[in-house]
């Protein structure tokens, strides 16, 4: 018996995701390198003064450069960094955007929102 997805109403679930603001923000960059901190706060649903915290703790650890275009920020992501996660020791940032940003799954792209 093939199982059946049954559309869930998210606003109805508790406030937690299974993306961490860091994982958010790093989406969000992934989509829109030259995102603006208000813009990729809005997008990643958390405060700019968060994202500016998440953004430093990217730099500081090497996943996420910033460099100035302009006036303007610019980042960029080093895929190659394994993910802060023993759960997944094994795997790189770049398999994660690959799969939550780049891919379709299942007919899903999974992307950020507009």
């Amino acid at each position: 018996m093939e199982a059946r997805r049954v559309p869930t109403d998210l606003s109805t679930l508790r406030s937690w995701t299974f993306i961490t603001s860091h994982a958010q923000v790093l989406l969000v960059v992934a989509g829109n390198p030259d995102a603006s901190v208000a813009e990729i706060a809005d997008a990643a649903e958390i405060t700019e003064r968060s994202t500016y915290r998440v953004l430093a703790d990217l730099q500081q650890a090497g996943y996420v450069r910033r460099s100035r275009k302009g006036r303007q920020n610019r980042y960029e992501i080093n895929r190659a960094l394994p993910l802060r996660d023993p759960t997944v020791a094994h795997g790189l940032v770049g398999d994660l955007l690959k799969l939550l940003v780049e891919e379709d799954v299942e007919g899903h792209r999974f992307a950020r929102r507009a």
